[in-house]
């Protein structure tokens, strides 16, 4: 088995950027899902309620991130344009983020119609994994439970072989989200593993992950397919 991909999503539910290397760090790989964006009630939002987030892109460059909003052209980051850290919710999760660029939070609303912040995960930001799954006292960042997603290439191809059986169209890996693409020859093999070793990395795999809705919504185009 090799690595075929890595991937990182810096504002949750935004498009992804594959990456060649990455770093990885105790919440998950470097810049993955460290920024997201909330409701006035502080809210966390996704594709599974707005399918056009897939549209905006993100960029990196020179430890700087870009978004590349449609009709709202390129907006960098001021990190230290930074609110006050408000109460926000991610799941079951209740703690405190700043919003960061104030213009980026205005540009957002305007290409969503309705109000919106984006907030970040500072230093200062607490959040962690379920520890019933995690073993302890683990930081995650804003994903969706845990730090790392992988998935494989024998699995999705086993996948793709029951939908098009049917009369489906066969789903890229995009679909899927995940920050690790393994190629591998034995579907859902997966799960039965405990760790994976990437050189000198080691990942305890504590959870097979059910992916959601987004799975249906094309990562170009943002338009909702068939289930």
């Amino acid at each position: 088995m090799i690595v075929k991909s890595l991937h990182i999503y810096p504002v949750k539910s935004l498009r992804g950027i594959d990456v060649e290397t990455v770093e990885v760090r105790p919440r998950g790989l470097a810049c993955d899902r460290r920024f997201m964006l909330v409701r006035a009630d502080g809210g966390f939002i996704t594709q599974r309620q707005i399918p056009k987030l897939a549209q905006i892109k993100t960029r990196l460059s020179d430890g700087c991130i870009t978004l590349d909003i449609p009709d709202a052209g390129l907006l960098e980051l001021d990190l230290g344009d930074k609110g006050k850290p408000s109460n926000v919710t991610l799941w079951r999760d209740s703690f405190k983020a700043p919003e960061v660029a104030a213009k980026a939070s205005a540009a957002l609303s305007n290409f969503l119609s309705e109000t919106v912040k984006l907030v970040h995960m500072d230093e200062a930001t607490v959040r962690q994994a379920n520890p019933k799954w995690a073993g302890g006292a683990y930081p995650v960042s804003f994903a969706d439970g845990y730090p790392v997603l992988v998935t494989t290439t024998a699995s999705l191809n086993a996948l793709n072989a029951l939908i098009t059986r049917d009369g489906g169209t066969a789903l890229p890996m995009t679909r899927f989200r995940p920050n690790i693409v393994v190629e591998s020859d034995e579907p859902w093999a997966e799960n039965n593993w405990r760790s994976l070793r990437i050189g000198e990395v080691e990942l305890k795999l504590v959870k097979p992950c059910t992916r959601c809705i987004v799975t249906s919504i094309d990562q170009q185009t943002g338009q909702p397919g068939p289930k």
